[in-house]
């Protein structure tokens, strides 16, 4: 046994994880080059080397699960790591000329895609699984939670921040009449959201927050959050609280986290989304000082794993169509990795998903909280 095997073998078995082990969550190594990667990149090493194949896992989501409630991940940590937390620090990663970066990244790879795994609504957020037992069910009511949330009437004007596709725009305009403006820095997701809602009251635009210069009756931001970073954060309440009528409130739905980071985890920032960073709650509020009452604060965290199961459940069932659609098989392996970590920091309770309801002004008698 290689001094670098030994080194893996004794470091994954705090976490209870057995090298070709019988659990469902023990890996299985087909190269035992996997370990000086693993030894030499830490997370990133531990993610390239399953794109690769050089190593699988039944249960993914369960084996990530149990190294980050061991707290495995700071255990390996290279300066390399380092590198993109020294380059956040210098560098503005969510400014304007980088912004619509992540679009072509992530959001641009294919609608199609997309399509075969979300829900019929293709809505890319958390979902709500209070009284919801599938996907579809407990996206529509995350939407209407929202909607209800924000106390949407007919007639009101509303901006969605990050509208994706354009799920909350066309709900929101069908089930609520209300107009609905969203944005986004994706030229996929503003093509097939507008033809989509062509005969709603919905105007999707491909444009950046910070050039949104109008009044609403309500704000709302699903999900996108996460792309702004801590050095855009008080700009961002700004532009809000700009253009935010003195009587309406605000809803602010983002992943967040525990530990206070300038990037999300290095293999994330390489492959998925470059330049993300998850907020910790702290961070929010400075943003918000000032600007903002916070009325409401909604912690659906543990929704997200059942989301999440749920998209990868929706990329098996099409495997064979996303690969005609000429996804290779390290990309399946990528996004498995991706989708199924993301599930096991849910379950570890590593990230959490906040919904926050802001006002101006205060709300005369107080804000009754919708669940």
């Amino acid at each position: 046994m290689s001094k670098a095997e030994k080194t893996i073998r004794d470091l994954l078995a705090l976490a209870n994880i057995d090298i070709n082990g019988n659990s469902a969550s023990d890996i299985k190594v087909h190269d035992p080059v996997f370990y000086q990667r693993v030894l030499s990149s830490g997370p990133v090493g531990l993610g390239e080397a399953y794109m690769d194949g050089l190593w699988d896992c039944e249960r993914l989501d369960d084996l990530i699960y149990q190294l980050l409630r061991a707290d495995l991940e700071h255990s390996i940590s290279p300066l390399k790591l380092l590198l993109p937390v020294i380059r956040a620090k210098i560098v503005n990663l969510q400014s304007p000329r980088r912004a619509f970066q992540i679009g072509e990244h992530h959001y641009d790879i294919g609608n199609e895609l997309y399509r075969l795994m979300l829900d019929s609504r293709m809505t890319y957020t958390c979902g709500y699984w209070k009284d919801a037992d599938n996907l579809n069910d407990a996206q529509e009511a995350k939407l209407d939670l929202i909607c209800r949330k924000t106390g949407l009437q007919a007639g009101m004007r509303v901006l969605d921040i990050g509208c994706g596709w354009g799920s909350f725009a066309g709900f929101a305009a069908e089930c609520y009449g209300v107009e609905v403006v969203g944005v986004t820095i994706s030229r996929e997701q503003i093509a097939f959201g507008q033809n989509r809602y062509k005969d709603l009251n919905v105007d999707l635009r491909f444009q950046d927050y910070r050039d949104v210069n109008e009044a609403f009756d309500r704000i709302v931001s699903i999900g996108m959050f996460e792309h702004v970073g801590p050095k855009n954060y008080r700009i961002f309440m700004k532009m809000v609280d700009r253009c935010l009528k003195d009587d309406g409130l605000f809803l602010l739905h983002t992943i967040g986290t525990n530990t206070r980071a300038t990037a999300v985890d290095p293999w994330t920032d390489k492959y998925i989304f470059p330049g993300g960073v998850l907020p910790v709650f702290h961070q929010i509020a400075a943003a918000t000082e000032g600007i903002f009452i916070m009325e409401d604060l909604h912690n659906i965290g543990t929704h997200y794993d059942p989301t999440l199961m749920a998209w990868m459940a929706n990329v098996d069932k099409h495997r064979d169509e996303i690969r005609a659609l000429g996804y290779d098989e390290r990309f399946y392996r990528m996004w498995r990795y991706f989708l199924l970590g993301a599930a096991g920091s849910d379950r570890a309770r590593r990230n959490q998903l906040w919904q926050i309801v802001y006002s101006k002004r205060g709300l005369d008698g107080g804000y009754a909280s919708i669940r």
